[in-house]
């Protein structure tokens, strides 16, 4: 085998809630992660080239050593001893860039996925999930994929009953998040609430999707500069008032989502968001990757 395809599947928090500085300069985090159907394709091919390549149309990515893509071909080439002089990776974007939903590292994960096939080195998706923690912190997450309870930093994961079939509507606004900036910043504010994080573990036990829905909460919604936070909270209300069941921000944002139980509801929400926001996306919940 010379060539393998792998998805790299967005991902929403369903609730996000930050619980603490940690001794070694990182958060201690408590999360609701979900995959959608909204995915990046990597395509690994093994060439006659020298080093590890990346290639992609969208011009303003690195291709290099800064991109996660590339920072997981190195780390299993380390942890397998792999030979991957010659891996050429092609990445076919279509998840937002610096918008919360883990494009990055769904990337990163993929490759670790995809190379496992595609040397067959046989290692279990726990170990993958390992040795994506050397990749970055939400990257053992996107390896499995589905829905998780992600603590510590993202890397410790306890699988739970995936989120009941509906309809997501993804929305972006054209400004990115500074991700350092707004944990600074959740530090050195009064937080309004915390989520529910035991409701929607209950509520997914029960397969009971507005729930689910009626507990979407991100702690750093209260952390997002006052301008940023405005365009957020409209994004939010136009969801609510076509008919989302809930509403909430991913990750540090800035996309907002909302989920919703009938199909044309959320063809409405997606029509009138995309006017505003070109990067705005009608997805579905995915189960696992591995």
């Amino acid at each position: 085998m010379r060539e393998w395809m792998e998805p790299a599947y967005a991902k929403l928090n369903l609730t996000l809630d930050v619980l603490g500085c940690r001794e070694d300069g990182y958060h201690e985090l408590n999360m609701v992660m979900q995959s959608v159907s909204l995915c990046d394709k990597v395509t690994l091919r093994l060439t006659e080239e020298a080093g590890i390549r990346l290639s992609t149309a969208w011009g303003f990515l690195p291709t290099d050593e800064r991109n996660l893509a590339v920072i997981a071909a190195r780390a299993f080439a380390r942890e397998t001893g792999a030979n991957l002089n010659g891996l050429h990776i092609q990445l076919e974007k279509h998840i937002p860039v610096c918008a919360g939903t883990a494009g990055g590292s769904s990337d990163g994960a993929a490759v670790l996925r995809g190379l496992n096939h595609l040397l067959g080195t046989g290692l279990t998706p726990e170990e993958l999930a390992r040795l994506g923690e050397q990749v970055g912190s939400d990257v053992p997450y996107c390896v499995l994929g589905g829905t998780m309870l992600a603590q510590g930093r993202g890397e410790r994961l306890t699988r739970l009953p995936s989120l009941p079939d509906c309809h997501i509507v993804m929305s972006k606004p054209a400004f990115s998040v500074s991700t350092g900036e707004l944990f600074h910043q959740v530090d050195s504010v009064k937080l309004r609430c915390r989520p529910d994080t035991a409701g929607v573990l209950a509520a997914l036990e029960q397969q009971d999707l507005p729930g689910v829905a009626r507990r979407l909460y991100n702690v750093f919604t209260d952390a997002l500069p006052a301008n940023r936070a405005a365009v957020v909270l409209d994004i939010q209300n136009t969801l609510i008032q076509e008919g989302a069941l809930g509403a909430c921000l991913s990750g540090t944002g800035p996309t907002v989502f909302g989920l919703f139980e009938e199909r044309a509801a959320a063809e409405r929400a997606w029509e009138l968001l995309r006017a505003a926001h070109r990067e705005t996306f009608l997805v579905r919940p995915v189960g696992p990757s591995l």
